[in-house]
């Protein structure tokens, strides 16, 4: 099996552009290839499902132990030809400026997978070449194994930039297209479910295809080797059922979390709030991010399905909601009824409310485990809640510790997403309480 990175200097270099190209291009040649994702983002893990056809999973520095990631790359990688991660930011950015935490660059050493630069060549020529040995001799650790130069004004721009380039393999180039960029929306690029992002990534796969040579590609890259992960033991309780609630309107999920919950036992069972009656018969009801904001009054027009949720959770069924799951969950989403089950109002603002990495420590007794329980997460959201807050949690953000989210005797509703890998009990707690 093949693997790679795709990084390059800075965010809006065409990382993303290249990754679905080589993602589609790739499926389209009967290739099975992994999609990942470096970094918290829900956004681009949609969009590789588009391209590959298969999940797209996070991995993450800042929110998962080493072994974590190597044994979810490993997981996911069974059974397929090639594996392709999406880097985040530049190459090296992470959590901080003195060490590698949560960058790409430490991603690709604990994967030891190969890199592939992406570099903007628009407003440069022979100072690519720069950039490029800069990003080389940064880290001797890691291997460049070539670059990939977007946005090229034309065949004798590319010669420019080629003659200058001596070390590293120019493995394509692309010309300008804005015709292929996606449009962005408040959390980043638009959502996967958008019918006109389905177009956009298809045009982008053609784009590419017709413009980069894959065999040059997949000789530049390595194998991957298998390595030890963490055991798979059996299930310690008995088949449980889990509504989880996916459409276009919640579709933000760590698919690992999904793992995580199989693995200890759970049948998933997908709903759609926007256009289904009922929540199917389970003993669990996951609601997790999206856009409910956008699709408010289709979700409030769904009157059976809102009452549906109501008798679910006031039955003492256990339930979990984050984000978009408590917007959800509250009295209204700008003065648009909800479902009315946490006592708050959501209201919609211009400015990011929110934003980062955070570690959680629960403040009782709850469906994650005793009081105490810690796990690691990431919130992203512009909205706030009027009328009330919560504290099932002790939050650790940055220097700021604060109360956050909201715990009742069967379930929490919270702003953040968390990574399940982050503390493998949590799957089996939800299960068990």
């Amino acid at each position: 099996m093949k693997g790679c990175v795709i990084s390059a200097p800075m965010t809006g270099s065409g990382k993303t552009t290249v990754t679905l190209g080589l993602l589609s291009a790739l499926r389209k040649r009967g290739i099975t290839v992994q999609p990942f994702k470096v970094g918290p983002d829900f956004i681009d893990p949609g969009l590789h499902e588009l391209a590959a056809g298969l999940p797209s999973h996070n991995l993450d520095g800042w929110m998962l132990t080493r072994e974590a990631n190597q044994w979810l790359f490993a997981r996911a990688c069974e059974g397929k030809d090639v594996a392709v991660v999406e880097g985040v930011m530049g190459l090296f950015d992470g959590f901080e400026g003195k060490s590698e935490t949560g960058s790409t660059a430490e991603m690709a050493k604990w994967l030891d997978l190969p890199v592939i630069l992406v570099i903007d060549a628009h407003p440069m020529a022979r100072s690519a070449a720069a950039i490029i040995r800069g990003f080389q001799s940064f880290d001797p650790g890691l291997k460049i194994a070539g670059v990939i130069l977007n946005r090229v004004a034309g065949e004798k721009h590319f010669r420019m930039i080629e003659d200058a380039v001596r070390d590293v393999p120019i493995l394509g180039w692309l010309p300008a297209n804005p015709s292929i960029e996606i449009p962005e929306r408040h959390l980043g690029l638009f959502t996967a479910k958008e019918e006109v992002t389905a177009l956009r990534v298809r045009a982008i796969g053609d784009f590419f295809d017709a413009h980069i040579d894959i065999a040059n590609i997949l000789d530049a890259v390595g194998a991957v080797y298998d390595r030890p992960g963490r055991s798979q033991s059996a299930p310690t309780v008995k088949t449980q059922r889990v509504a989880l609630a996916h459409d276009k309107a919640f579709s933000f999920y760590y698919h690992a979390n999904r793992l995580e919950l199989e693995s200890a036992g759970a049948q998933i069972i997908e709903f759609s709030p926007l256009s289904d009656a009922e929540v199917p018969e389970a003993d669990l009801l996951y609601i997790g991010g999206g856009y409910p904001e956008v699709y408010r009054h289709e979700l409030a027009a769904n009157s059976r399905m809102l009452a549906s949720i109501r008798r679910f959770i006031e039955s003492g069924k256990k339930f979990y909601a984050e984000c978009g799951g408590l917007m959800y969950l509250a009295e209204s989403i700008d003065d648009v009824r909800m479902a009315g089950i946490v006592p708050v109002q959501i209201e919609m603002t211009e400015r990011l409310v929110d934003f980062g990495y955070c570690e959680i420590r629960t403040n009782s007794d709850s469906i994650l485990g005793p009081r105490g329980t810690t796990a690691r997460g990431h919130q992203f959201h512009y909205s706030q809640l009027v009328g009330g807050s919560g504290s099932a949690y002790t939050v650790k953000q940055g220097q700021r510790d604060y109360p956050e989210g909201f715990i009742f005797p069967n379930g929490i509703a919270s702003y953040i997403h968390l990574h399940f890998l982050s503390n493998p009990a949590l799957a089996r707690n939800m299960l068990n309480s």
